[in-house]
């Protein structure tokens, strides 16, 4: 399968079997994902990786029982796998302070940088396991986790300066269960809309 192969397949996969991934499959696709760009080699993006057990306690602290009757996409929560990547800060921080990266000036403060590139990196990362999912012939979903991040990050005692981007769902596609969201329907802009070649 090609990079182009794996973008045209991938697909948000809302509705997964039961069945769990194979042993260290899991680890092999995290570990293959975190290889992707980080601004100045910070390598500050980590995973939080959910399988069994905690696949429930997320769900739990993002989904009210009370609201499960009515969300959209039940077959989503039958995902056996929720990886959720974290931009660290404070690594971003540490790098810009070394020597050659002081000129900068980002080393001092979050607040120093315009483009917050933990979370640019942790989305990178996000969109790497995804199609190494599709390549491993799996199904995903990224979602984001809107206002339960910190609900998250309290629940597996993540650090305080970790930020999420969203999640993504890994599991086995049930086609039985296939529930598509509005969104489909949007269908993809043509690229003469997007691509503004030697200025807008």
């Amino acid at each position: 399968m090609t990079v182009t192969d794996a973008l045209s397949d991938r697909r948000s996969c809302r509705s997964f079997t039961d069945q769990q991934l194979a042993h260290g499959l899991l680890d092999d696709l995290v570990d293959r994902a975190r290889r992707t760009p980080t601004a100045g080699n910070c390598q500050g993006v980590e995973f939080l990786v959910l399988e069994g057990g905690g696949v429930a306690d997320y769900w739990n602290v993002t989904l009210a029982a009370d609201r499960r009757e009515s969300f959209p996409w039940p077959g989503l929560l039958a995902a056996p796998a929720l990886v959720v990547p974290w931009g660290m800060a404070d690594r971003y921080l540490d790098r810009y302070a070394e020597s050659n990266k002081a000129r900068a000036g980002l080393g001092d403060s979050i607040g120093d940088w315009p483009v917050p590139y933990w979370l640019t990196d942790a989305a990178f990362a996000a969109m790497a396991l995804q199609l190494l999912a599709v390549e491993a012939g799996l199904g995903c979903c990224f979602f984001g986790l809107f206002g339960h991040e910190q609900a998250v990050a309290e629940r597996f005692e993540v650090p305080e300066s970790a930020r999420a981007v969203g999640t993504v769902a890994i599991g086995h596609p049930d086609p039985t269960r296939a529930r598509d969201s509005g969104s489909v329907e949007r269908g993809r802009r043509p690229l003469d809309e997007v691509l503004h070649r030697g200025g807008w």
